[in-house]
């Protein structure tokens, strides 16, 4: 079984920095991979999204403000956050997925708690 780890979580103050990092256990040849976030009674939400192709995708609300990167041979997904608000406080979670002729699996990490405040 593969497991999804992320790091780079923490305490950061309004307009600060943040670089999430998701590593998985042995290198998967996966086709998407991404980040959601849920915040306390709320429902969780997709974030970013970064296929093997390069493609890349954002919610609106994080647009010109986070990047998504990977290194999809080591199966490695990034999120480098700038200009984070208190409205990004959330647990973060990597998602990856990997489609093999008809099947689909999707794998997800354990979360890292990113609070933005003063």
């Amino acid at each position: 079984q593969v497991q999804l780890v992320e790091s780079g979580g923490g305490l950061v103050q309004p307009g600060g920095s943040l670089r999430l990092s998701c590593a998985a256990s042995r290198s998967i040849p996966f086709n998407v991979m991404g980040w959601y976030r849920q915040a306390p009674g709320t429902q969780r939400e997709l974030v970013a999204v970064i296929t093997s192709g390069g493609s890349t995708n954002y919610t609106d609300s994080v647009k010109g403000r986070f990047t998504i990167s990977g290194d999809f041979a080591k199966s490695l997904v990034y999120l480098q956050m700038n200009s984070l608000k208190p409205e990004d406080t959330a647990v973060y979670y990597c998602n990856a997925v990997l489609t093999l002729w008809d099947n689909t699996n999707n794998y997800w990490g354990q979360g890292t708690q990113v609070t933005v405040s003063s």
